[in-house]
């Protein structure tokens, strides 16, 4: 009845997962920032963060050069041209003379108000005289700087001095209806785009890049050499998903390949090897399912993890076989199962603990692939229990030569016994991973983990350099009660960061309140030109008298001037198309309050301290750098979660005690000198410990402990079972795991490492702890 009830659970996990992949079309997710902690304690510093990536996922930025610019642009045009075939995909806006226009047309609007820091300074301390000749020299001077509009509109060049400030917020100029920067040996065209589908979508990535590719031949093929300089969130994605898939490919697949010819090798049967794919199967099917019911998605990166799952989830049906193998012929498979049930229940237990210590951790991504790896287990685990016995007999299964000379190793191996030879071996033991471990260093650095390939490393660097772009992960987040006190607070610390930019800590910043003042900035600034200009004897009547016009001219462009002296409210701004570049800096109204960032361009990484020392003693300002936020986590991790496996050893311990009683140290103790062993190759290799070092000794503990088992439930050393097991076992687990640290993500490699270094010493070790006689597990339980 239980194999027909679990034959039903199967058939709807078939019919679940047949729905997920064919008829919902799901796509597992890629966005590696799913896969970070989320700064639970301060809500309004998460919508931060994420309102700067959000920003930037969607955008994609391409750079055409060559060292003429007429060169440039023809390569562009052709650039161009491809993606306009393909307007579905992109969204750019236009530059010609009707988009600068509109761009400039609200701050028109209120250009009384709008100030360069250096004129505000010259209207507090220079006389009426200074603006009268100022004006007269952007009347009659060719060299007088560029004019928008007319002359009377900005007579005192005011207006035009604080558009020339914003422009200097980047390199980028319009020209010839481009947008133009330049290095030192290129000129270059800017194309930037917007995505209309999510840049994290397979789906987008499928359709963009090949977009991408057919631009780039076509440009070559315009102007052969021109440079070519792309970055984009889409960019790192699609390289993500690729290398994601093809790890997934060879692990799964060379696991499985490794699975099958060891199982052919021991048993010489295709059905024990059609046996154990069907419970790895089911569990793969269950997880997935499971998985995709609890959290609505599935990472790409937990696929690739439990693509691992593999090399464990065949230990319970091998330990199966093997006992079947070594039983018997005329004892009931249902009654070997019986038998062999305290041993199963205890390995799938620990094995469990040790993946769901994964889930103790605050990232989302590793909480996903415990659950999933954990249920991979449960179902296969059930499968053996429910299917196995019915499916396989006594006398079915045949050993070959290759099971007879391993077995005949186990002779060969030496007994832990209270002698010299093992005092000697203890403490050179004790010296060998006391000298490593003291080499052993830690680095919980968060770019360590970043593994993007070479040329889009390299483009994103150029680029950043040429357009002097902001970093997303280091900022200023001001807060306040309201808008207003926002907008202050930031022109505060502006003022705080002039001093660094002055020492090249930083080239500049780019803040909401750079295009719209606070109002009370804009209010003194309004008194300032009444003080300075537009009161009756000012510099505007000045001007009058120079130009030979009258009062009637004065006051005509006094009241024209005046028109222009309303304040720029902050949703005024936010409402055309000029802020869309700056959009992101304002959070608006969050948590109670209200809240924007400052971001910071040409940051130097050396000048981190000062830049987190500026804004101390501010109210409302905090420096944000989630480069170090993130590692902080991850170091803190690395020491919680080092304390958590000393836990589950304790509690392991604990649930292997009433059974084996005083010989359950025999169990744990092979999986804990490999784990010390581990960390001290770890030191001798010169590799820096970090968390997913730490969470692969967890999981070493739930596999290492199924060997101890296995051992101690069979100790007598002529019964070649629990070796047989424990080889098949640890070469499976040894080969999935070493795939995984053949892995170009940084995460899985230090996994993988840990876990091949820690279940190959496992092996070693177990049979050196297993017993000298020949009598029972029970019988010996109560002994040392």
């Amino acid at each position: 009845m239980l194999a027909i009830a679990w034959a039903l659970v199967v058939a709807l996990l078939l019919a679940h997962n047949a729905y997920l992949w064919l008829g919902k079309r799901i796509a597992p997710e890629t966005d590696i920032l799913a896969l970070l902690p989320v700064q639970e304690r301060d809500p309004v510093l998460q919508a931060s963060f994420a309102h700067m990536v959000d920003a930037a996922q969607q955008r994609l930025v391409v750079l055409v050069g060559a060292s003429d610019w007429a060169d440039a642009r023809r390569a562009a045009d052709a650039y161009s041209a491809v993606l306009a075939r393909h307007a579905g995909l992109f969204q750019s806006t236009p530059l010609d003379e009707q988009t600068q226009n509109d761009w400039l047309a609200l701050f028109q609007q209120h250009r009384l108000t709008l100030l360069a820091a250096p004129q505000e300074t010259q209207l507090r301390q220079e006389a009426p005289a200074f603006w009268r000749d100022a004006a007269l020299s952007q009347l009659y001077s060719p060299f007088g700087g560029p004019k928008l509009g007319a002359w009377q509109d900005d007579p005192f060049g005011l207006f035009s001095g604080w558009v020339q400030e914003r422009a200097q917020e980047t390199p980028v100029r319009p020209r010839d209806g481009h947008l133009f920067v330049a290095d030192g040996d290129r000129q270059y065209v800017l194309l930037p785009m917007t995505l209309t589908l999510p840049a994290f979508s397979l789906g987008a990535q499928e359709s963009v890049l090949p977009v991408l590719a057919q631009a780039e031949a076509a440009a070559r093929q315009a102007v052969a050499g021109v440079d070519i300089i792309s970055a984009g969130v889409i960019l790192h994605a699609a390289a993500a998903s690729s290398q994601a898939a093809g790890e997934m490919s060879t692990i799964g697949l060379g696991s499985l390949a490794g699975i099958i010819l060891l199982t052919w090798l021991t048993f010489r049967s295709v059905k024990p090897i059609t046996l154990i794919l069907l419970s790895i199967g089911i569990g793969c099917l269950g997880s997935l399912s499971v998985c995709w019911l609890l959290f609505g998605k599935v990472h790409l990166m937990t696929l690739v993890f439990g693509a691992s799952l593999i090399g464990v989830a065949q230990d319970y049906g091998i330990y199966f076989l093997c006992n079947r193998l070594g039983a018997d012929p005329a004892l009931d498979s249902r009654a070997l199962l019986r038998r062999l049930l305290p041993g199963l229940c205890l390995t799938l237990l620990a094995a469990v603990i040790g993946y769901l210590g994964l889930g103790l951790t605050p990232f989302p991504g590793l909480r996903h692939m415990a659950v999933f790896s954990a249920l991979g287990l449960v179902f296969a685990w059930l499968t053996v229990v429910f299917w196995f016995p019915a499916l396989i007999d006594g006398g079915t299964l045949k050993s070959g030569a290759l099971v007879e000379r391993y077995g005949a190793a186990r002779a060969c191996w030496p007994l832990l016994r209270a002698n010299r030879a093992t005092l000697i071996c203890g403490v050179l033991f004790v010296l060998f991973a006391a000298a490593g471990i003291s080499r052993l260093g830690v680095n919980d650095d968060i770019r360590l983990l970043q593994t993007p390939p070479a040329h889009l490393l390299r483009d994103q660097i150029k680029l950043s350099k040429l357009l002097d772009a902001p970093t997303p992960v280091q900022f200023y987040l001001v807060r306040g009660d309201s808008a207003e006190m926002v907008l202050q607070r930031e022109e505060t610390l502006k003022q705080r960061l002039l001093p660094l930019i002055a020492q090249k800590h930083i080239s500049g910043y780019q803040a909401m309140s750079n295009w719209v003042p606070s109002q009370q900035t804009q209010s003194a600034r309004r008194a300032l030109l009444d003080t300075a200009i537009l009161r009756p004897g000012a510099a505007l009547d000045l001007l009058a008298q120079s130009v030979d016009e009258g009062p009637q001219w004065a006051g005509k462009v006094r009241a024209q001037l005046e028109q222009a002296g309303a304040p720029l409210s902050i949703d005024a701004f936010l409402q055309v198309p000029a802020s869309e570049p700056w959009r992101h800096l304002w959070l608006g109204k969050v948590e109670g309050g209200y809240a924007s960032i400052v971001a910071l361009r040409g940051m130097q990484y050396a000048a981190i301290p000062q830049l987190a020392k500026a804004g101390e003693g501010m109210p409302g300002v905090q420096w944000v750098d989630k480069v170090s936020e993130i590692s902080s986590v991850l170091g803190r991790y690395r020491v919680y979660m080092g304390a958590v496996v000393l836990g589950a050893y304790v509690v392991v311990f604990g649930l292997l005690l009433p059974r084996y009683r005083r010989r359950t140290w025999r169990v744990l103790a092979p999986t804990a000198l490999a784990s010390v062993a581990a960390l001290a190759l770890l030191g001798y290799l010169n590799l820096p410990l970090q968390l997913f070092h730490v969470l692969a000794l967890m999981l070493l503990l739930g596999v290492g402990v199924d060997y101890g088992i296995f051992m101690q439930e069979h100790p007598d050393r002529r019964n070649n079972t629990p070796w047989l097991a424990v080889g098949l076992s640890a070469a499976n687990t040894i080969l999935s795991f070493g795939l995984l640290a053949l892995s170009k993500t940084a995460a899985l490699q230090a996994f993988g490492l840990t876990m091949l270094i820690g279940t190959a010493l496992v092996w070693l070790l177990s049979p050196c702890f297993a017993e000298a006689d020949h009598r029972s597990a029970a019988a010996a339980a109560g002994e040392i």
